[in-house]
């Protein structure tokens, strides 16, 4: 359990018990927007009310159960533009809506926030922020991006992304010589040629998403190491229902083995330029960058 969702559970059981101390959960006071103030009825109509539809990823960040269900909802609807820029949003109408507790209202518009998504403020009241505050490479709004309207440039950005830090990463990554992580980085490469004989893109993805993340690590840069989540967001959206650099085969296969092989041989460019090569089968990142040259 991440250090927020712990925080936001622990402040939940206090609620409940009465242990809360004065003010503490006051900071989204219901009935917080004036009525006069608010622009038009609310915008729920596409909502789901039971908070049925779970997020593609494990809930993580956004914590479990009702909480964080109505976080992906509430998200959902805000990246999506069905609750704009500015709207305000008045926690007694969501806890109506959606059939949830004050305490879930309040916890899920704390993560929101968080993500830049929502602001509270004193006498203003809890309104969507724009799209130049949200933090656009948390992974949840990645999700969310990737698989609302803005689909396409979300997953035209991700690969611009990647084509920038991973072959950096892969040229770092052949300059430490960590033979434990590169051990492990050729059995990824194993277990997703097994996967693929099995005719196995779950397994297959998997190791992908693993071998990639573990490149990352081997790389020895904080600064990257902070930027693997936006990687592993990548992975999860770049192929639609076949996650991965690229939907399972021999010729992605091929290109993982060979930046196996270069960092074995403590061969920084030639790892930087198989990483390319990886990058560039992917059909999205083809139309973005050119081909690597044949030298």
């Amino acid at each position: 359990m991440s250090t927020l969702a712990h925080t936001m559970m622990t402040a939940a059981r206090a609620a409940d018990s009465g242990l809360v101390g004065p003010g503490e959960l006051d900071r989204y006071p219901y009935a917080e927007a004036p009525v006069a103030d608010r622009v038009g009825p609310p915008t729920w109509e596409g909502a789901e009310p039971e908070l049925g539809r779970v997020g593609r990823r494990a809930a993580g960040s956004r914590g479990r159960g009702l909480h964080g269900q109505l976080v992906q909802q509430l998200g959902q609807m805000i990246v999506s533009g069905d609750l704009g820029a500015d709207r305000p949003l008045v926690p007694e109408e969501i806890g109506q809506r959606f059939e949830v507790s004050r305490t879930v209202v309040r916890e899920s518009l704390r993560v929101l926030e968080a993500k830049g998504l929502v602001s509270a403020r004193p006498n203003v009241g809890t309104r969507v922020r724009p799209v130049s505050d949200w933090n656009l490479l948390d992974p949840d709004i990645i999700e969310w991006r990737a698989f609302g309207p803005q689909r396409d440039d979300q997953r035209r950005e991700l690969s611009e992304l990647r084509w920038t830090i991973e072959p950096l990463a892969a040229r770092l990554a052949a300059g430490h010589g960590r033979e434990d992580i590169q051990q492990r980085l050729a059995d990824m490469v194993e277990i997703m040629g097994h996967a693929l004989g099995q005719g196995d893109a779950l397994t297959f993805s998997r190791a992908d998403a693993e071998f990639h993340s573990l490149l990352i690590q081997v790389a020895s840069n904080r600064m990257l190491e902070h930027l693997s989540g936006i990687v592993s967001a990548a992975l999860q959206v770049s192929g639609g229902p076949v996650t991965g650099c690229e939907r399972p085969n021999e010729s992605s296969l091929a290109h993982h083995g060979r930046i196996v092989d270069a960092l074995a041989a403590g061969d920084g460019g030639a790892a930087e330029t198989a990483m390319r090569q990886l990058l560039t089968v992917h059909p999205e990142v083809e139309r973005v960058v050119p081909a690597p040259r044949e030298h």
